[in-house]
């Protein structure tokens, strides 16, 4: 197995090979990181981990709050996360590669990255300006009927989005999604509207097709409930917010 050092940025969502992820970075411990991004050249990777968290707080208390107003907020890298970093996130994630990095006047950074590839998170170093984990790369197997598991959920993801957005909306139709079925398995586990443990389920399962019947149940169950729903206002699932730090 491949491992590496890289700088981990810990989200309250999760990241998926293949996905565009905006990042509006404003906290000093990863805007740190993405100085230090800056540093390489244009013509190498500039890779971070991302991890969805656990236990804790993506953005630290600047404040005192509940319920010792008179508490100092916490500092530094591992900033609401407690002792022990590591256990407020999940053991698997997603390698990030910083396409763009633009630098605001005010020293915030506007950042757009693409997932690239599944990670399991060994340990996490709080001893620098920015958390640093050792990571090791997990590879995609295809598992059994990939193939023909991608076509059913590319089906009912169709339906899906259609009891979603509402029948007159305009919705993707299959022969504008992919047919690789580890593509298909990813963009659809991104698209869906699910809570992050479910959406993490997806990302760290052990094979494609694992990943793909768990998606069919999912939409099939998630379908069945649309139906029993007042109609929805149309939701456009190809564009997701910008993710504050």
């Amino acid at each position: 197995m491949t491992t590496a050092r890289l700088p981990l940025f810990p989200l309250n969502t999760v990241l998926f090979p293949g996905l565009v992820l905006p990042l509006n970075v404003f906290e000093e411990r990863y805007r740190a990181m993405m100085r230090e991004l800056l540093t390489i050249d244009e013509s190498r990777p500039r890779r971070f981990a991302v991890v969805a968290i656990r236990d804790g707080r993506e953005v630290a208390p600047t404040a005192p709050g509940l319920p010792d107003p008179t508490a100092l907020p916490e500092k530094g890298p591992a900033a609401g996360f407690g002792p022990d970093p590591i256990q407020s996130f999940h053991r698997v994630g997603c390698v990030a590669d910083a396409a763009s990095i633009r630098e605001r006047a005010d020293g915030s950074f506007e950042v757009m990255t693409t997932g690239t590839t599944r990670v399991k998170l060994l340990s996490v170093d709080a001893g620098g300006p920015f958390l640093t984990a050792e990571v090791e790369e997990i590879p995609e197997e295809p598992g059994e009927d990939a193939g023909t598991l991608a076509e059913g959920v590319l089906r009912a993801f169709r339906n899906y989005q259609k009891r979603l957005a509402g029948a007159k909306e305009r919705s993707l139709t299959t022969s504008e999604l992919p047919d690789d079925p580890s593509v298909v398995s990813y963009l659809v586990a991104a698209a869906a509207v699910l809570d992050t443990p479910s959406k993490q389920r997806l990302l760290q399962a052990p094979d494609t097709a694992t990943r793909l019947r768990e998606e069919l149940a999912l939409l099939r169950t998630e379908t069945a409930v649309l139906r029993h729903l007042p109609s929805l206002p149309a939701v456009d699932l190809t564009q997701g917010p910008t993710y504050p730090n």
